[in-house]
């Protein structure tokens, strides 16, 4: 058996492409001496067959390593080394709550950003401290930095005292200042309490058609109650009747008033709502729905959305990884507005 095969490795449970993670495993052979100048690699067929994985994965995997200039191939020979010193990329363990549309927007810019100067391993724990814990446990040791976002139903300040045993030079936070982590470290984060009070500041005008402001905020949620701070202290301002939902399943929607979604779910249930009642959007019901999507321009006839710049948080986090920075960077949060205020 070709011996870079036992050295190749794809792991199941990172959400690393798997053509990224064979070029990782490929370049850390390479490091560690087990793979040298003018090594044969494997054919396309034989990567796919070991590692169980399309051809593809392996054929965009030799694109890229022939790109950086590591490898070379002969016709009717096969793939083989070529060179073997390049820069060492920095290795990264990246820690995301969930997988969701947005997250995806971050990682994506995240990971174009660093281009090759990294070899990122992904992993989602699932707002769940005890998976975070066995992640963080057996692989942050490995790793130059470490990117998480912190998010947890339940543990929270468990998990917040565990981000607290990483050497804060390897440590950047994403989305959430989580309180209670000390000393000097990057961040790229949201200001939950300020943002959502600048944009309804921002929908005044639009606001005024209504009388009460209602913030549909679900329970055992990973939300930062911020963001209830401060929309209380906007309707106290400003003088509007308000109500913090758990839930819409049994709330009659009432007319006159603005709805404020946090979740992709409530807005499903709101939407349903609305429609069953016969009601007129923008006019007799108001809805403004947290994190811009390319569906909600269409939905009925466009969502206000109130969101963060995601794009930005993904570059900025790979900015401060690659400049070794403890800045702490606020991400701008954008008002869009629709026909649904």
């Amino acid at each position: 058996m070709n011996n870079i095969l036992k050295i190749a490795r794809i792991d199941a449970y990172s959400i690393t492409p798997k053509y990224l993670q064979l070029i990782n495993s490929i370049l850390q052979g390479i490091q560690s001496g087990q793979i040298k100048k003018n090594d044969v690699l494997p054919s396309i067929n034989e990567f796919s067959y070991a590692l169980e994985t399309a051809r593809s994965t392996i054929e965009r995997a030799y694109n890229e390593l022939k790109r950086m200039g590591l490898v070379q191939s002969v016709a009717g020979k096969g793939f083989f080394i070529v060179h073997t010193h390049f820069q060492k990329p920095v290795k990264v363990l990246l820690l995301f709550n969930k997988l969701s549309i947005h997250k995806k927007i971050i990682y994506d810019a995240f990971a174009e950003t660093l281009g090759n100067e990294a070899a990122i391993d992904f992993y989602i724990y699932n707002n769940d401290f005890n998976v975070f814990k066995k992640l963080l446990l057996e692989k942050v040791d490995h790793y130059a930095k470490c990117v998480i976002i912190p998010h947890f139903y339940e543990n929270r300040e468990m998990g917040y005292n565990l981000i607290n045993t990483i050497a804060k030079e390897k440590l950047i936070l994403m989305d959430k200042l989580a309180e209670g982590v000390t000393g000097e470290f990057g961040a790229v984060y949201e200001d939950f309490e300020e943002d959502i009070f600048s944009a309804l500041e921002q929908l005044t005008e639009r606001l005024s058609g209504y009388d009460t402001l209602k913030l549909i905020f679900p329970q055992n949620t990973y939300y930062s109650k911020k963001i209830l701070i401060g929309f209380l202290n906007f309707c106290q301002k400003y003088n509007y009747k308000n109500e913090i939902l758990n839930g819409l399943h049994r709330h009659k929607i009432e007319p006159g008033s603005v709805y404020i979604n946090l979740a992709e779910d409530d807005l499903v249930v709101l939407i349903e709502k609305i429609i069953e009642g016969n009601l007129q959007i923008g006019k007799d019901i108001g809805v403004i729905s947290y994190n811009e999507t390319p569906i909600k321009k269409i939905i009925l006839d466009g969502i206000t959305t109130i969101s963060t710049d995601f794009k930005m948080m993904g570059e900025k986090a790979a900015e401060l990884l690659l400049e070794n920075s403890v800045e702490h960077i606020k991400i701008p949060f954008k008002v869009t507005l629709r026909n649904s205020l």
